[in-house]
């Protein structure tokens, strides 16, 4: 598998006139479109040529998007490739559930060109992290923000890309209480379209990443103030 182009989007929806809205706003945003009809169709083309991100509908025939996110996110050439999932289910037990399975962002059928454009900008920025401060411990846990790499006591950490970025924001702020709105900004990048509930499905996630370390109680819950990363008091 080669390295994602940075300005290919791959679609993946068994609807022609969704890939072709889609593909009509990101084309005028300046990125190249990919389309799937189908998980299958899809995957072959993320081994052949990774995209910069991925968009797919929930309610795919065959393998479900769901499914196809979970088959991502434990493949290690495509567990950090960024997903947006596209789906009728505006439930909030469902946007809780594809953050879960792995997926990066949520856009509820119907939505705007513009909207759709804004999100993927948004989540394709969240993978670059400015000022980065070198080399940050904690507790045995070293995160180098040169070559997003993660380490306890030298062993490699399995983390992925959205937890990355709340983890280095964290120890980049240790010892201060964030509210939801505040992580959002500095996480999301300030993006009006997420959900404050968002914040506590990947801190969750974050945890269970800790927890075999030992660390997971250093992520702590402040409570109706937010979320603090420090010693323990």
């Amino acid at each position: 598998m080669r390295g994602p182009n940075q300005k290919t989007v791959l679609v993946i929806d068994d609807e022609a006139p969704i890939r072709d809205m889609v593909r009509f706003a990101l084309e005028h945003a300046s990125y190249s479109v990919v389309e799937a009809s189908n998980a299958d169709e899809g995957w072959k083309i993320i081994a052949d040529n990774p995209p910069a991100l991925i968009l797919l509908d929930w309610m795919l025939p065959g393998t479900s998007g769901i499914d196809l996110t979970k088959r991502l996110r434990v493949n290690t050439l495509t567990q950090n490739m960024p997903i947006i999932l596209l789906t009728a289910k505006a439930q909030e037990d469902h946007r809780v559930r594809g953050l879960e399975v792995g997926a990066d962002d949520y856009i509820t059928k119907p939505f705007s060109p513009r909207e759709l454009v804004a999100r993927v900008k948004a989540v394709l920025r969240r993978g670059i992290i400015e000022n980065p401060q070198g080399i940050i411990v904690f507790q045995g846990l070293q995160l180098d923000s040169t070559t997003h790499q993660v380490t306890h006591q030298d062993q490699p950490l399995k983390i992925g890309p959205t937890e990355y970025r709340l983890l280095y924001f964290f120890m980049t702020h240790q010892e201060r209480v964030f509210a939801r709105e505040q992580i959002l900004h500095h996480v999301w990048g300030g993006n009006v379209y997420i959900d404050e509930r968002t914040v506590d499905v990947h801190v969750r996630r974050l945890r269970k990443i800790l927890e075999p370390l030992q660390l997971a109680d250093y992520l702590q819950t402040v409570r109706c103030a937010g979320y603090r990363f420090g010693k323990l008091k």
